[in-house]
């Protein structure tokens, strides 16, 4: 494997992680209400544990409060169950067809541990960049090591320094994105 190839196949690893946070990050609730806190909810249907955003519509009604709406009306205990039991601490309300929730702010408390755990997604994403770039660094070496494409060790020297480069462009994306969510939660 040639170190272009390398170092192709590791930056798009590393911006996996990085979009993998940014999803993560969508999720976590701030005083404002947003859809992506109840996308990925799992809601047991007919035996099967499915994402809200595939049996319902939601949208943002106020600034404050979401609205689901089911494509199946059968569904809407099921999903109510499912929002309940999510651990976000949000009270849905059924209304006729559609299902109320009032986003409230996050308390100083909450506040807090949400700013906790968005720095600990962001640590451990940061831990994954520099995974990658320690099997960015193993895969260099062996493409060294084999005799048969003869790799100069001053290109597999710099090709090293363009990872180290990119892990840190990588992990500096990533504290933006965790400032910028930190930011967002402390807001009231």
């Amino acid at each position: 494997m040639d170190l272009d190839t390398i170092l192709l196949e590791t930056d798009e690893r590393m911006q996996k992680s990085t979009d993998y946070l940014a999803r993560e990050l969508r999720g976590i609730r701030t005083g404002r209400a947003n859809t992506a806190l109840l996308e990925y909810i799992k809601v047991d249907y007919y035996g099967s544990h499915t994402d809200l955003r595939e049996l319902a519509a939601i949208s943002v009604a106020e600034a404050t409060q979401l609205v689901v709406k089911p494509f199946d009306p059968g569904a809407k205990q099921d999903i109510v169950r499912a929002i309940e039991t999510a651990g976000l601490g949000l009270n849905p309300m059924a209304d006729g067809q559609v299902i109320r929730i009032n986003v409230p702010a996050p308390s100083a408390d909450r506040r807090k541990q949400l700013t906790t755990q968005v720095k600990r997604l962001a640590e451990e994403s940061k831990v994954a960049v520099r995974n990658e770039r320690r099997d960015g660094n193993k895969a260099i070496d062996a493409a060294v090591a084999d005799k048969k494409n003869a790799i100069p060790e001053d290109a597999a020297k710099s090709a090293k320094e363009d990872l180290d480069e990119m892990t840190k462009k990588f992990c500096d994306q990533l504290d933006a994105l965790a400032a910028k969510k930190c930011t967002e939660i402390e807001e009231i």
